[in-house]
């Protein structure tokens, strides 16, 4: 094994520097990964890769980023319990102090010790050859599932599965998700697989609509404008739907999927930043609705999504669009940038499963 890697830093500036840096070593309950695939979060373009604008947990600390990492352990060090060398893995993004209440609960991404550490924020994520990770924030990756869908995993569908799970979503449903970037599409991807009967799509650009519907991830789609309300209407029978997911971050989206969601209903915001205004009487409390907010999710959930989704027989992996090699990662950054492709993957070597 070579001395140095190639590693990617954000300095702010919608750019990506590559550098050559040390691999690390494993210490105490540390593996060493062998990165095999990457992906693109939206967070890191909003907090980072344009400007440094993240707070307290988004505060990028200039490590190595990319807190989507997927890969196979190559080098253990002394005192782990349970994964080995040869082990394929996702890394549970956030690693937390691990005794705090959050944390024993296993929402490490609600942990505000002075301890806590998030990939590829305070300390070096997976945008890299290799990755140095805490043996507590791996889950074990089937091999009926690809490294890209063990990236996918690893923060966006965590994501959403954690969101659907606070609404419920069975076959009774017709469900809203408003904001059709790559958290959308999963929200899309798994509403469909958790049962949901009809799955209806909106967002303000084209080219994310014809994404969804060339996966056949939604039953209808279409851009959001000030008709968006009366057509939802129209396709379900003037009642709603059960279940409104929005992922837009934006004011008039999460309107849409509060006002479009019937009596009874239940709302889930995911979608980061931005603001919201709403009517309380008429908009919730006289339809009695129920809004739920939702940040990431636990690691004993996402090891329960990963045998769902073997079970399911779904690939997050399909909701890639574009595939990138770490020395051109530049590229892949500007066009996530862009808003107009589904999800975006750096991948390390040819073999990708």
């Amino acid at each position: 094994m070579t001395k140095t890697m190639k590693a990617a830093y954000l300095p702010g500036n919608s750019t990506v520097v590559l550098k050559e840096v040390e691999i690390p070593e494993p210490g105490h309950g540390e593996v060493l990964i062998k990165m095999k695939s990457s992906t693109i979060c939206g967070s890191d373009i909003r907090a980072i890769y344009r400007e440094h604008t993240g707070k307290g947990p988004e505060g990028y600390q200039n490590k190595i980023c990319g807190h989507e990492p997927s890969g196979q352990i190559v080098k253990c060090g002394p005192g782990l319990r349970r994964f080995k060398e040869g082990d394929r893995v996702v890394v549970y993004h956030i690693s937390g102090c691990g005794v705090c209440n959050d944390c024993r609960r296993g929402y490490m991404i609600s942990c505000t010790s002075p301890y806590r550490r998030a990939y590829g924020w305070q300390r070096d994520g997976g945008m890299a050859e290799y990755l140095l990770a805490e043996e507590k924030d791996l889950v074990a990756l089937p091999d009926s599932l690809t490294y890209t869908d063990g990236a996918q995993i690893a923060c966006g569908f965590g994501t959403v599965y954690e969101g659907l799970e606070k609404i419920g979503i069975c076959g009774n449903d017709a469900v809203l998700v408003v904001g059709l970037g790559p958290v959308g599409l999963a929200s899309l991807m798994l509403a469909r697989a958790m049962g949901a009967t009809k799955l209806i799509g909106v967002d303000t650009v084209q080219e994310r609509l014809d994404i969804a519907k060339a996966k056949g991830l939604a039953d209808e789609v279409f851009l959001s404008d000030a008709s968006a309300l009366d057509k939802v209407l129209a396709l379900t029978d003037g009642n709603g739907v059960e279940k409104a997911v929005d992922c837009s971050g934006n004011t008039y989206g999460r309107q849409l999927a509060i006002r479009a969601t019937r009596k009874w209903g239940r709302v889930v915001f995911i979608g980061e930043g931005g603001t919201v205004e709403f009517n309380p009487s008429p908009d919730i409390i006289h339809y009695q609705k129920t809004i739920f907010g939702s940040w990431v999710t636990t690691i004993w959930r996402m090891e329960e999504l990963v045998e769902r989704i073997a079970r399911w027989g779904i690939h997050p992996e399909d909701l890639v669009t574009n595939r990138f090699t770490l020395d051109h990662a530049s590229e892949a950054y500007e066009l996530m940038n862009g808003g107009k492709c589904g999800k975006v993957a750096i991948v390390f070597d040819e073999e990708i499963k």
